[in-house]
């Protein structure tokens, strides 16, 4: 079985498709960036509810499986800030370190990926029939040509942030994310993780590394309908007209994946005719692999869609279509609804950040989901709510990307997508992430600069990065 493209949910108006890659040797303006948190602190515990379901303690990090640069390989495309010099690409570095007696692998990254791309025809013309290809490309239509290879950052047509034309990468991306920039990055990730003894939650900006040194984020974008925080919008819809032809985007130049990715997928040779193999790991030491379970299996997200159409459903607000009610703990659709602000019916138009005009149906923000337990206690390749499991099968407890395949073979990003709004593990002191204070949201205290990262502090080349991410002096 091929790992075929990706298609993200039919709800939207014209699919993205993701493409076979590899690598090589509310209403608002026409800007697009994600708020990202600051990842300095230290992690915090909420006990409002416990849904840990197993303590699987024998996953280890495995350092062998992230992709190392041993030859200074550079980007042919981004470069370092004000030069043009390219940024080296992938990983530079997998060490061991003992840190209070807690062993780490700690990963030194750029975060620039060297995803090569070739496009079919068919995939050519699907971006030229996005609905505003009159303004996301400078000529209307793309510069690809099917079957012609391509490397990450090429100049393909779009009409790129104009920030591109300091750090390269002009053309490669849609209008609004700004382009990559080499973070210099240092993550240390525990090579014996623990499971959480109290709920942890994911948040935005990296909840994760994948194995090329770019970062794992989740489902949130940092936007919710009319800025009210109650209908947060879920990036992998959203921002569909947003992301790069793998599915990648940066904000605050930190390239990133809310989802599975087709590039990612070839660079690791996850063909799905086996169990996948691991595409990056989470800030709590926990291996995420791709979405095959086993041989044509694919792993099955637990989480399941509100019913707004039957008036009389539990998970639904009593009037068809209407959305003026949460679910009270989305982890227990038994404990009821509650009144909340108006929604958007499942029949409105949303239009997002970067000005697509899309249908709210049933899956476009992140309060229509809820855990279903029923479908983890089904087991095998059924996982919890954290978007994991250990089923048994020697890799212990990990987390998987999920996606959902038709019989045509078209697969659609499935939520949560990466890892869950919870991370099962516990975060360590010197975690990439901090704990945030509600699911999708900024940390306790919120972000400095009223919702805005502060500028990123500069290093050189072989300074330790104080809060983990700096931007290297050339």
């Amino acid at each position: 079985m091929n790992f075929k493209k990706i298609l993200i949910p039919p709800l939207l108006v014209l699919p993205l498709i993701l493409t076979g890659c590899g690598s090589s040797s509310s209403d608002s303006t026409e800007t697009t960036e994600e708020t990202v948190a600051d990842t300095s602190t230290d992690a915090s515990t909420d006990t409002s509810t416990d849904t840990t379901t197993d303590t699987s303690t024998d996953a280890t990090t495995d350092s062998s499986v992230w992709i190392i640069n041993t030859t200074d390989e550079v980007s042919e495309n981004l470069y370092e800030s004000g030069t043009n010099q390219g940024s080296r690409v992938n990983v530079q570095s997998v060490e061991t370190e003992t840190v209070e007696d807690l062993e780490y692998s700690v990963v030194s990254a750029t975060g620039i990926a060297n995803y090569q791309v070739t496009l079919s025809q068919d995939e050519i013309d699907t971006l030229n029939a996005r609905p505003k290809a009159a303004t996301d490309f400078l000529s209307g239509a793309t510069t690809a040509e099917a079957d012609v290879a391509f490397e990450f950052g090429e100049d393909i047509g779009f009409n790129s942030n104009n920030d591109c034309e300091t750090t390269g990468g002009a053309g490669y991306w849609p209008p609004g994310p700004v382009c990559p920039e080499n973070l210099s990055r240092t993550g240390y990730f525990p090579n014996s993780p623990e499971p959480a003894t109290d709920d942890v939650e994911s948040g935005l900006g990296a909840m994760g590394y994948w194995v090329n040194g770019t970062s794992v984020y989740q489902w949130g974008d940092g936007q919710s309908y009319n800025n009210e925080g109650v209908w947060q919008t879920l990036a992998p819809v959203a921002e569909v007209y947003d992301v790069d032809v793998c599915g990648g985007h940066a904000a605050n130049g930190d390239y990133h994946h809310h989802f599975s990715s087709d590039c990612l997928g070839k660079m690791v040779n996850d063909e799905g005719t086996d169990h996948s193999p691991i595409y990056g790991y989470a800030a709590d030491g926990y291996a995420i692999y791709g979405p095959w379970y086993s041989n044509g299996v694919l792993a099955k997200s637990s989480w399941a869609m509100r019913d707004y159409d039957d008036a009389s459903s539990t998970t639904g607000c009593g009037t068809v279509g209407v959305r003026d009610c949460v679910l009270v703990d989305e982890f227990d659709v038994a404990a009821g609804v509650v009144a909340s602000a108006d929604g958007p019916t499942t029949t409105d138009e949303y239009r997002s950040l970067s000005g697509n005009i899309f249908i709210a149906s049933t899956g476009f923000f992140y309060e229509d989901f809820y855990w279903d337990s029923a479908l983890t206690s089904l087991a095998s390749e059924y996982l919890d709510q954290f978007n994991g499991h250990d089923s048994g099968d020697d890799l212990g407890y990990h987390y998987h990307v999920t996606i959902t395949q038709n019989d045509d073979g078209v697969q659609t990003p499935a939520f949560p997508y990466t890892i869950g709004p919870r991370f099962y593990g516990k975060l360590q002191d010197n975690s990439i992430v901090s704990n945030m204070a509600t699911v999708g949201g900024a940390p306790d205290g919120g972000v400095p600069g009223g919702g805005e990262l502060p500028d990123l502090p500069l290093c050189e080349a072989d300074q330790e990065p104080e809060i983990g991410v700096c931007i290297p002096v050339i």
